[in-house]
């Protein structure tokens, strides 16, 4: 029985995450969960998964939660506070952490988990994107397993040698897919008067607002770039985006003898969680199987023609910030993380997202950040330049 900690409970991983926990309770149970603030929800999968802790971030949220959860006999303990998911991340008894919180919130439970040697299952591309060598150091520090549960970097992990060793003599290039979003097909015209509503309505997959807008932007692929460079060790130029619109190769590996390895499945974030939980076996995830003969094709388009440069000029920055100053990744995610916010507030226009992105990459002069202090530092100084770019955009 493995014991597992859900960082993001009431998220759209956390919530697939426990719906295939549910399928295996003779192989997992369930020892925390946490929320920032959606305590509904987490009253109602503390009762269903009796859990020993449940955190939320909300201090008033967590009292009533208490409350809630002693009146109806469930004997969950709740904490308060973004230490307490450093605790539960860390926490003696656990074996297997779903980091599934999103933005850079979640990297300092993240390192905990990492520095105390767990399983840690990787739905927070923020982690290695701001983190970076520094995350990457606390893995190795504490003997952590690192497993991408992305569905493209689960996809690259699981088309590679099971001996990490060999990766760097047999990799020539990794190839993740995008399947360009809601906007593949408009004008930039018609982007930049986008509204919510219509970047949040991603064609195939069933997402949170804000990933669901980075899809749209594509500033979710620049991320995963810059993740796979972390993850899998190579250069920034060793990794390329194609875009995929059905969204059923999942990513590639082009080896150096120059054969491909893919993996596909259908566009259901329970299959790649469902391969991080039984690593290196396989359970069942619940997502449909794949039918060949209902699909009339599967298509492909390069990401560098002129349209597609044109409809999301944010991807590029992706291999601009690695090849930059260290922290450079750090400042763009901060100010996609504000400029994000602000579009969903509707306080500036769909196509100020990369404008306000492109500033404070221009605008903010930095060190390069050597420890956890040193990231959440410049992440700070980020969000603060990227909110007077937005303040600017409103005027």
């Amino acid at each position: 029985m493995k014991r597992i900690t859900v960082l993001g409970a009431t998220g759209s991983i956390g919530v697939n995450t426990l719906d295939v926990l549910r399928r295996h309770p003779e192989q997992f149970s369930v020892f925390a969960l946490t929320a920032s603030k959606n305590a509904e929800l987490l009253f109602a999968q503390c009762q269903e998964f009796q859990p020993r802790y449940a955190v939320l971030i909300d201090p008033s949220r967590a009292l009533d939660l208490q409350a809630r959860l002693k009146h109806s006999g469930c004997s969950t303990e709740v904490l308060v506070g973004a230490e307490a998911l450093d605790q539960v991340a860390a926490h003696p008894d656990v074996d297997m952490v779903m980091a599934a919180i999103v933005g850079a919130a979640g990297l300092s439970s993240c390192i905990a988990a990492a520095l105390a040697g767990k399983r840690l299952l990787l739905a927070n591309k923020e982690a290695l994107v701001v983190g970076g060598e520094v995350f990457m150091n606390a893995v190795k520090q504490g003997g952590a397993t690192l497993l991408p549960i992305d569905s493209e970097h689960s996809a690259i992990f699981q088309s590679l040698p099971d001996e990490r060793a060999h990766w760097p003599s047999v990799i020539d290039k990794l190839i993740l897919t995008a399947s360009g979003g809601p906007f593949r097909t408009w004008s930039p015209e018609q982007i930049q008067n986008a509204s919510p509503e219509q970047a949040c309505a991603h064609p195939n997959w069933v997402m949170g607002r804000k990933i669901s807008v980075d899809s749209a932007t594509m500033m979710n692929k620049a991320l995963e770039v810059i993740e796979a460079k972390y993850l899998f060790n190579v250069q920034a130029r060793q990794i390329d985006v194609v875009i995929h619109p059905q969204s059923v190769v999942h990513s590639m590996v082009q080896y150096v003898d120059h054969s491909v390895v893919a993996q596909l499945g259908t566009p259901d974030m329970r299959g790649p969680i469902a391969y991080g939980l039984a690593w290196p076996q396989r359970v069942a995830s619940g997502s449909a199987v794949l039918d060949f003969s209902q699909m009339a094709a599967l298509t492909f388009e390069s990401i560098h023609s002129e349209a597609h440069r044109a409809r999301f000029p944010g991807l590029a920055l992706a291999w601009e910030t690695l090849e930059a100053q260290a922290g450079s990744t750090v400042v763009l995610n901060a100010a996609n993380e504000v400029a994000v916010a602000a579009f969903l507030a509707r306080e500036i226009r769909f196509d100020h997202i990369y404008a306000v992105n492109l500033q404070t990459l221009e605008n903010l002069s930095f060190s390069s950040p050597s420890d956890l202090s040193a990231l959440i530092a410049l992440d700070a100084e980020a969000r603060r330049i990227a909110q007077q770019c937005c303040a600017s955009l409103r005027q």
